[in-house]
């Protein structure tokens, strides 16, 4: 049963076809949002959780984006199951294309042996896109002296709108010290175009994963203080593939509680992109701060294309509140059973 399960689930992400060019969002500090990355992550913190996530990337210029995310999530221990919400907004600056998708998930959760837990999930969401050109300055509305009148005779100030459902799905793999994730978003492949056209959202497969090395912090502890502070480090990676699109997140988390920082390098260097050049992004720089139920994360992307640091680079901010529900006799599975070591689900 067990096996099938597992088999089910990498078939129905990875038979995937990418054909079409388009590209989601992203965010730099990918494990801090968890729901937004693979809803196989839906409660794997094994208690409640809350959290919001804030991107702006090339503030400097006037098509820059800005992603904001909120979500939260809970497990229920005798189901072994967890439920989550998510809704996530994108504007893109210059020509107001907006989207807007609210994501329920839902995970299971199979212990395959006292080594390993395997999390097999899925999310169900709903997606609003509008466009608006009224940020756009035509000919007619420049006069002689320069000034720019606020009316237009050009027809595309009017609004346009779409809406439809998609489908995701996820899984997880984890031990006590290592991790590996997969998970494909847009299944249906739903059409986008807000113009009546056909302008299909190509699938997106991410393959994530990493390991967690405890330091010694003392003669005989290792990986903890003798006052229970976290001493690790993390090397992790996250890939994903969307249309003609890939990216490669690749770096590590040093946990110092209750400082954790991160450095990142974003980017394939040994395949280059259509039309020659390189393909190397950035160089990401995190410092979080861990403080009884509260995780906050702020990282910045310095910028390494052709685009250059003058863009302003991109800023991003994490906050997650941890909760627990239930009996507060019973201590939470987390402390009974197999603990994710993934950094910064908490």
């Amino acid at each position: 049963m067990r096996k099938n399960l597992i088999l089910f689930f990498c078939l129905s992400i990875l038979l995937v076809d990418n054909k079409l060019k388009a590209q989601d969002p992203q965010f730099s500090q990918y494990y801090a949002a968890p729901l937004f990355l693979n809803p196989a992550l839906t409660g794997i913190n094994q208690m409640g959780r809350a959290g919001v996530n804030y991107r702006n990337q090339w503030p400097s210029i006037s098509a820059n984006f800005e992603t904001f995310s909120a979500y939260i999530d809970y497990n229920f221990d005798e189901k072994n199951s967890s439920l989550g919400l998510i809704v996530t907004k994108d504007t893109e600056g210059l020509v107001g294309l907006n989207s807007t998708e609210i994501g329920l998930q839902y995970a299971y959760q199979v212990n395959l042996n006292y080594k390993w837990v395997f999390r097999p999930a899925f999310q169900v969401s709903y997606t609003t896109r509008d466009l608006n050109f009224d940020k756009l300055t035509f000919g007619d509305q420049f006069d002689n002296t320069g000034k720019i009148n606020p009316y237009s005779a050009e027809q595309f100030n009017t609004g346009l709108k779409v809406s439809y459902m998609d489908l995701a799905l996820g899984g997880m793999w984890y031990s006590k010290s290592m991790w590996i994730g997969v998970a494909a978003h847009h299944i249906r492949e739903p059409n986008q175009s807000v113009t009546d056209g056909e302008s299909p959202l190509p699938r997106k497969v991410s393959v994530h994963g990493g390991y967690r090395i405890p330091l010694r912090s003392g003669f005989m502890s290792k990986g903890k203080t003798a006052s229970g502070a976290e001493r690790t480090l993390s090397p992790t990676f996250n890939y994903r593939s969307q249309g003609d699109f890939d990216q490669l997140d690749l770096g590590m988390y040093f946990t110092m509680s209750p400082v954790i920082f991160g450095l990142w390098y974003r980017g394939i260097p040994v395949k280059s992109p259509e039309g020659g050049g390189g393909n190397t992004e950035s160089v990401i720089f995190m410092m979080g701060l861990t403080k009884n139920k509260m995780t906050m994360g702020y990282s910045f992307d310095y910028t390494l294309s052709k685009l250059g640091i003058g863009s302003g680079g991109a800023h991003e901010i994490s906050i997650t509140y941890t909760f627990k529900g239930g009996s507060p006799r019973k201590p939470s599975r987390e402390v009974r059973e197999l603990k994710c070591p993934v950094p910064f689900i908490f």
